[in-house]
């Protein structure tokens, strides 16, 4: 192991009050800390957290401007001091927020890919977070769990570790007595009949062992394997001792973006194709033209994520489109040479290419 990603959730770095709890975070730095030979992403929760008690919240708000506004004051409490205690080891952070719009498109997710890689080249800790400030429902990942899978995707990480307050996957709710981790999980069918309990007693966070497990299996598929265990635990991970539930990997290693298309990007519409459009799209691979596609479904940009459904309604694959919502009616049904000797060159391109499309199934 020679990269690593961890991902620490809230309630394993502050109290259900909020603010955070300077004794847990000094003792996941001193974990991590003692493997100066590896390079480490820490994915960390806890931003809105610890901006509740600043705020005078008295529990994590709702709504999300609220929600937005603890972020801002937790974020730099939260970097301040980890700034600090990986300063005891004379080792530097470096912030890095992101959204899924960040690393969905092309441009973006190669920006993000070296800004991580130069911060690890340097010997800095990125200290890894969503953009919870600005992030509204339609850019957002839904939980860290779900952001550390796809950071280890992005940085092609050797493991993705994920700290909880739980050492493990249990085969029930672990309070209850006759339960039994799960030691390994070598793919799906070994989570079958297994009973997954929701967020953890803090109350702080959004996660629970339903998004550590979707995220295991994101990266697992992805060619990467995965440790689950608690934090208290983090040295014995880090070391690669045996502990919690190791998820072996069941996917290979690529190094594109589609795996963020896939599953951090929210459409913001559809593309109805007809048949001839979906047998080219799923089983040919190939990019989708004006000529198949039967309507246009939403309000969207040129850019955005939409769905590319049969005329079933089935979806089937996931794209950035290349034209607004608006513009595509006219188009639709239509060769792009046709359209590039009447409207001019700009025309005679895709809907949806092939390098920005990825499969649904």
């Amino acid at each position: 192991m020679r990269r690593i990603v961890v991902k620490i959730g809230s309630s394993s770095l502050t109290t259900a009050a909020g603010g955070l709890d300077a004794d847990r975070v000094d003792a996941l730095v001193d974990a991590l800390a003692a493997h100066a030979d590896k390079e480490v992403v820490l994915v960390s929760s806890g931003a809105i957290a610890a901006g509740l008690a600043p705020l005078g919240l008295p529990r994590r708000p709702r709504d999300l401007a609220r929600q937005q506004a603890a972020a801002s004051v937790g974020q730099g409490l939260l970097v301040a001091r980890y700034t600090a205690s990986f300063a005891r080891y004379g080792r530097r952070v470096g912030q890095v927020l992101l959204t899924s719009d960040d690393t969905s498109r092309r441009g973006h997710y190669r920006n993000a890919y070296r800004t991580l890689d130069q911060l690890l080249s340097m010997g800095a800790v990125p200290i890894v977070n969503e953009n919870d400030t600005v992030a509204t429902d339609e850019i957002r990942f839904g939980d860290n769990d779900r952001l550390a899978a796809l950071v280890a995707h992005l940085v092609r990480a050797d493991r993705l570790i994920l700290l909880s307050d739980v050492d493990g996957l249990y085969d029930g709710d672990p309070s209850t007595p006759g339960t039994t981790r799960v030691e390994e999980v070598q793919g799906p069918a070994d989570l079958h009949g297994i009973s997954i309990g929701s967020a953890g007693q803090a109350g702080v966070g959004t996660g629970g062992m339903v998004t550590k497990v979707e995220a295991a299996r994101i990266a697992a598929g992805a060619g990467i394997p995965v440790v689950l265990t608690s934090a208290s635990r983090a040295a014995d991970a880090l070391a690669g001792r045996r502990t919690g539930t190791y998820f072996h990997r069941t996917g290979r290693r690529s190094a594109n973006r589609l795996l963020w298309l896939a599953h951090a990007s929210t459409p913001q519409g559809a593309l109805v194709l007809d048949d001839g459009a979906v047998r080219a799209v799923v089983e040919g691979r190939k990019s989708l033209l004006p000529a198949g596609v039967d309507r246009v479904e939403g309000e969207f940009s040129a850019g955005d994520p939409v769905e590319l459904r049969d005329r079933s309604g089935r979806a089937v694959a996931r794209g950035l489109v290349n034209f607004d919502a608006r513009e595509l009616p006219r188009l639709l049904g239509r060769s792009t040479r046709e359209l590039a000797k009447e409207l001019g060159p700009a025309y005679e391109r895709e809907i949806v290419h092939r390098d920005d499309l990825v499969l649904l199934f």
